[in-house]
């Protein structure tokens, strides 16, 4: 148990001391009670528990009343976070717009390492919201889940959506072809793969873990060489794979990934030979 998980000290995150919530937990007990008497049940001295139960006033937490000696009583605990959550997402919206209006990166074509799971979710929903024109993918059934929401709102907004899936979407409003490799991926792919394309100038490329739980590589890269490489790649396989679901035919499989198998391949999937 953290210190945060102690009842008495449950509101510092929320911009509270120690004494201040010790204080409303009191009064949480014993309402109403004078300055007095919450000092001896806190166990501060009587002039610091008044300053903190002015401040505690000031905050909306607490309530005071006009008699002699004072009295206090809290705010109810839902009332008192209703109110902390309106004013955190008010001032949260207010710093946004503020930070956003100074934020102005001067494309670096680098490339940079995403660290975990979120921030790479994250990262693909902003490259996602970003896209203007274009927007490739090549997405597992896990991360198509979880990005789909900004897929359809990326297609409503007119940008040209299309993609490689690993499953049906019968109800998918933008354009999308299934692998011809789907069987292999699903049982030899050492992850979830993401893979994302913005207007030719960003890329994204992730595998999470086969649980969805942990991220194994991630890369994102502001360069529009990398960028239009990748969306070249992807949407010649896309397609092939549309020919191949209609014809059945590929005079060219021998170069395929999988039926070329090079020692690449069979590092990534743990094998030496594939059949």
């Amino acid at each position: 148990m953290t210190d945060n998980d102690v009842p008495d000290r449950m509101l510092l995150p929320f911009g509270f001391t120690e004494l201040e919530s010790r204080l409303y937990c009191a009064l949480l007990g014993q309402s109403p009670a004078t300055g007095y008497k919450l000092a001896h049940a806190v166990g501060k001295a009587a002039a610091n528990t008044y300053q903190a139960l002015a401040t505690l006033v000031q905050k909306g937490a607490v309530i005071g009343d006009e008699s002699e000696p004072r009295s206090f009583r809290p705010v109810p605990p839902a009332e008192l976070f209703s109110r902390l959550r309106s004013s955190f997402d008010s001032q949260a919206l207010a710093a946004e717009q503020r930070l956003s209006a100074m934020f102005a990166p001067a494309p670096q074509d680098r490339l940079y390492q995403l660290k975990n799971l979120a921030q790479a979710l994250e990262r693909a929903r902003t490259l996602i919201s970003c896209a203007r024109e274009t927007l490739l993918f090549d997405l597992f059934p896990g991360p198509l889940a979880q990005l789909r929401p900004a897929l359809d709102a990326a297609h409503a907004r007119g940008v040209l959506v299309g993609g490689t899936t690993y499953e049906p979407l019968a109800d998918a409003p933008f354009t999308h072809v299934l692998s011809a490799g789907t069987d292999f991926v699903a049982e030899r792919w050492p992850g979830q793969q993401v893979t994302l394309i913005a207007d030719g100038r960003e890329v994204l490329l992730a595998l999470v873990a086969q649980d969805g739980l942990s991220l194994r590589h991630g890369f994102w890269s502001d360069s529009p060489y990398l960028a239009c490489l990748h969306h070249s790649g992807l949407a010649a396989e896309m397609r092939l794979a549309a020919v191949l679901a209609e014809s059945g035919r590929d005079p060219l499989r021998r170069f395929g990934l999988l039926s070329a198998a090079p020692p690449g391949l069979r590092e990534l999937v743990g094998d030496h030979e594939l059949e």
